[in-house]
């Protein structure tokens, strides 16, 4: 097996990625053993990297999203066959998907879309569950009943931005306000069915007012949670709901909500597989939904720039290019 791992060496003190030989893991139970064909990066990927700042952390395989071809299976799985092609974002407490093989829970797998190749598969998984679980698990729309309600999406352009847009269009049918700064990151969330794309470098309140916009009954966060929260909190509708992915560094006043009867919920894609939740079997049937939706052309990959080759100085090509902050869509790497 070949891996390529982020380590920190013990005389400098100085992280690096490095590609390393190890044995193929030996599959068992409920795991699948995937050739991986395909990967894209995340905000987590960096994220985690940034975290590994001593020997002691020891040596890391990062990447969490992934498409490849299943080559082995346990002795206790039962969605799967060898040969099947599939897509998943994996589990942060285990080894993830910068390498050719990976072992993964087959209750967080999905048959990857028909219509699709494994770049484009790849682009898929962590943002469409992330999306998926924020709208429909956290802040729990109801398409029956919630349809032509309306969804602030700020920071519409990004990788879960792009797959968000199209659910909460296509799935949820609502009127979509997405966030974008630049002119072709405004477009892209246009293309991919936002009503009305404002500048969350201007201010979001003068937008809502000058374009007569209603207060958003949901907000989805996807930005800086600790410099939003103060202006979600005025601009949300009563009885309305906030949910944000991104960490934030203070607390907050949830009084702020009360006289309004809103709330404010987190998501993060990873609790189902880290907790091994008795649930965890929806982000299979997850992700075989987002394919059947690509498959009918109701919503299409977000992959937006492709590195043909599986290494480290794409890797590190890739990380900048996220932490840089311009990254519209997905970026993926093949093998």
């Amino acid at each position: 097996m070949e891996a390529i791992v982020y380590k920190v060496d013990t005389d400098e003190m100085a992280g690096r990625f490095t590609r390393m030989e190890s044995q193929v893991p030996k599959v068992e139970g409920h795991d699948l053993l995937v050739k991986i064909q395909a990967i894209s990066v995340n905000p987590v990927d960096y994220k985690v990297r940034q975290r590994i700042s001593t020997p002691e952390d020891g040596s890391k395989v990062l990447g969490w999203d992934a498409a490849g071809i299943v080559e082995s299976v346990g002795d206790r799985v039962s969605l799967f066959k060898p040969g099947d092609r599939v897509f998943y974002a994996g589990d942060i407490a285990r080894n993830g998907s910068y390498a050719s093989h990976q072992l993964v829970d087959e209750y967080i797998v999905g048959l990857m879309p028909e219509s699709l190749d494994f770049a484009a598969a790849a682009a898929l998984p962590l943002t469409s569950i992330t999306a998926w679980e924020a709208l429909f698990d956290r802040i729990k729309i109801n398409p029956d009943v919630d349809a032509g309600k309306q969804i602030l999406i700020i920071g519409g352009a990004g990788g879960v931005g792009s797959i968000a847009i199209q659910l909460a269009k296509q799935v949820a049918r609502l009127n979509v306000i997405a966030t974008a700064s630049r002119e072709e990151s405004r477009q892209w969330c246009l293309s991919l069915g936002a009503d009305k794309v404002i500048n969350h470098n201007e201010d979001i309140r003068h937008q809502y007012k000058h374009y007569d916009l209603s207060a958003p009954d949901y907000i989805l966060c996807l930005n800086d949670t600790d410099s939003y929260f103060e202006l979600m909190s005025e601009l949300v509708a009563p009885q309305g709901m906030i949910c944000s992915i991104v960490e934030s560094r203070q607390s907050y006043n949830m009084d702020k909500l009360k006289s309004k009867s809103a709330g404010f919920v987190w998501e993060f894609m990873f609790s189902r597989s880290m907790y091994q939740t008795a649930d965890r079997i929806k982000q299979h049937e997850m992700l075989n939904k987002i394919a059947e939706l690509v498959d009918s052309g109701k919503i299409t990959s977000t992959l937006n720039k492709t590195y043909s080759q599986l290494s480290v100085e794409n890797i590190i090509a890739a990380h900048n290019q996220l932490e840089d902050g311009s990254c519209i869509g997905k970026i993926v790497l093949v093998r």
